[in-house]
């Protein structure tokens, strides 16, 4: 009886994980427009979508938010990642604000797959590795004109 029931759900599993639905690490792609309404507040939807580098392609760091903050205009201190990105959002609130940290973020997620791409032509065997990551990446930047409309 027992291994009747472990051979179905072996039988299960192996369906679901052949099927397109499966996705383990949120990379499969899908045709539906981000709905950051979802979210308790629009500073919590932009940190998963944007930071969160299984999501956006890239890693940020303090001292990238630190940078985006300064070429946007604002002046930021070293905090813990998600207290920075809170701060940064409390800086713009304002829709010329937010289309400023959005244009700086968008120039630094460009540097970021500049060099993916030099990566990838240095080291041809990490071509697929990059491709996900580069794809990944514009599609974060393609949010961006969302979001200004989304919120302001």
């Amino acid at each position: 009886m027992l291994d009747k029931d472990l051979s179905d759900l072996r039988a299960e599993f192996e369906a679901m994980k052949n099927s397109e639905d499966f996705c383990i690490d949120n990379s499969c792609s899908t045709n539906e427009e981000v709905d950051l309404k979802d979210y308790p507040s629009y500073t919590e939807a932009l940190y998963a979508k944007i930071l969160a580098p299984s999501v956006s392609g890239i890693y940020l760091s303090r001292w990238d938010i630190k940078d985006i903050a300064n070429t946007a205009g604002d002046s930021m201190a070293i905090h813990p990642r998600k207290r920075m990105f809170e701060l940064l959002m409390k800086y713009a609130v304002s829709k010329e604000r937010m289309q400023m940290v959005l244009d700086a973020m968008e120039a630094h997620i460009e540097e970021k797959i500049e060099i993916y791409e030099e990566l990838q032509e240095t080291f041809p065997h990490s071509k697929v590795v990059f491709e996900d990551k580069i794809k990944k990446a514009k599609k974060t930047i393609d949010t961006f004109p969302h979001i200004i409309k989304e919120y302001f």
